[in-house]
């Protein structure tokens, strides 16, 4: 203990505790003494809300009665392995070789009831005897989960928008569908090709898959949303749905009109378009950033009727946009004018409608997150189903932070406000909390510093998760008022 010298130079303890403050500061300089001889402390006391929600959750069961394996080391059993990836993924170690810096953590492995981690190795023959199917599993257990969480949280969304988007992720080994194709950071080098559909009032995951890395982004996007769609709650009545031009098809307005999901989707140049938009009525648009605006009728080849185009028209003597902005716009150009072109079934006014799909960016950033925080674009093997597995281990990571923010929101706060707590922001401030494990009378328990600045937080989340109870077929709410 640092302590502080009065003028007679007798030794008094410094004070303990946030409204405490000490004659002197604790001084700490180089010459500062160290040991190691603290017992059972860890800087990730935060694990203990996580697994507060997934016991609650029944998150064992499911993963025991969905997951299959061909073979598992004696080391642990199932779920304790996948709690024990899923949990190392979530501190933020991407790779199974990183998990020996946390080998004898104490919180940790006391979730997982054993003294010290598997080793590496150990873990690599859990994770290759793992069957093909289980990224769907994975998908299926997520899907239950967010059915609960949203009755315990008292998730009553009724209207929900899903942004569906893909990635690249550059390959620097020889994984089985490495292939070269787009890679704009990476030019020439293999890759793969995800597509994930988030929503963007929760931020929550809610369907994607691995894909080869030539896989064009329209590919099978119809059947991707009709597997979001089932996804979804089965309160959702009403679903709005937004993507790029990557996915201007008609496949994918097929299957939004199938599943009920109104839509806006970023339309692609083409000759035909183009005419469309030369011949169009246009009008001033003094509500959006544009010149003019204007829409019509169209039916592009192959679809099978007209939808509703709207449009914006930009003059290229203005001064040119940023580059960033220009790529995130998807503006097309032709000799007089720059123009952005949407398909929709919406009938709101056009600046409505583009200030819609302009929202959509926010599924960029998720993607991003989960690349960065939550360690999606680790791929820890060369076969290309260990690598699906892993990517929805690694999304059902992130979407415990999502979920952990649903109970942790305040009672005035609405959806939005939700979307702007990040993995990265949550592990500071709810899961590097220092915190040391003690045992007394056979009980184990776990104390937290009284300086710890979100401790009245912390605790009304532990008191919400506690609470969680099934009920009939569902569980009972623990907050009021309901998130709509």
């Amino acid at each position: 203990m640092v302590t502080a010298r009065k003028k007679d130079s007798a030794r008094t303890p410094a004070k303990q505790g946030p409204e405490d403050v000490s004659p002197e500061p604790n001084k700490i300089n180089a010459s500062t003494p160290y040991d190691f001889t603290g017992k059972n402390l860890t800087p990730y006391g935060g694990l203990l809300p996580v697994i507060t929600m997934l016991e609650k959750l029944d998150f064992q069961s499911l993963v025991e009665q969905t997951v299959t394996s061909k073979r598992i080391p004696r080391a642990m059993d199932l779920y304790r392995f996948v709690l024990g990836i899923v949990l190392g993924l979530y501190i933020g170690f991407p790779r199974l070789n990183q998990l020996r810096f946390i080998a004898r953590d104490p919180i940790l492995t006391g979730i997982l009831k054993v003294t010290r981690l598997p080793v590496q190795s150990t873990f690599w023959r859990f994770v290759n005897g793992l069957h093909l199917n289980v990224a769907w599993q994975m998908l299926a257990i997520m899907r239950i989960l967010r059915e609960r969480v949203w009755a315990a949280a008292n998730v009553k969304l009724e209207a929900v928008t899903i942004d569906t988007d893909t990635t690249v992720h550059t390959l620097y080994g020889e994984q089985m569908g490495g292939r070269k194709s787009y890679n704009p950071k990476n030019k020439g080098k293999k890759s793969y090709q995800p597509m994930l559909t988030f929503i963007a009032e929760t931020r929550e995951y809610v369907w994607g898959e691995l894909r080869n890395g030539d896989r064009p982004s329209g590919k099978q996007i119809g059947d991707h949303i009709r597997k979001v769609c089932a996804a979804l709650p089965a309160g959702v009545k009403r679903i709005f749905g937004r993507v790029d031009s990557g996915f201007y098809c008609h496949e994918a307005v097929e299957a939004y009109e199938e599943c009920n999901v109104r839509f806006v989707i970023s339309a692609r140049k083409t000759p035909r378009l183009v005419e469309q938009l030369r011949q169009g009525k246009w009008k001033p648009s003094p509500k959006t950033d544009a010149d003019a605006e204007c829409e019509f009728r169209y039916q592009p080849e192959g679809w099978k009727k007209e939808y509703r185009f709207v449009a914006l028209r930009y003059e290229k003597t203005r001064e040119e946009r940023k580059a960033e902005e220009t790529e995130q716009y998807q503006l097309f150009e032709t000799s007089q004018y720059k123009y952005r072109g949407f398909v929709t079934d919406l009938t709101e006014p056009i600046d409505l409608v583009v200030w819609f799909y302009n929202q959509r960016g926010g599924a960029e950033n998720l993607i991003k997150e989960a690349n960065n925080d939550a360690g999606l674009a680790a791929h820890p093997s060369g076969r290309f189903d260990v690598n699906g597995n892993h990517f929805q281990l690694a999304m059902l990571a992130y979407n415990l932070n999502c979920w952990l923010m649903l109970f942790n929101r305040e009672p005035q706060d609405d959806a939005t406000q939700l979307r702007h707590t990040t993995l990265a922001t949550s592990r500071l401030r709810f899961l590097f909390v220092a915190a040391k494990i003690w045992r007394h009378a056979g009980r184990t328990g776990v104390s937290y510093s009284d300086h710890y600045e979100e401790k009245g937080v912390f605790q009304r989340l532990m008191d919400r998760l506690r609470r969680i109870v099934p009920r009939g077929s569902g569980y009972a709410p623990v907050m009021l008022p309901a998130l709509r």
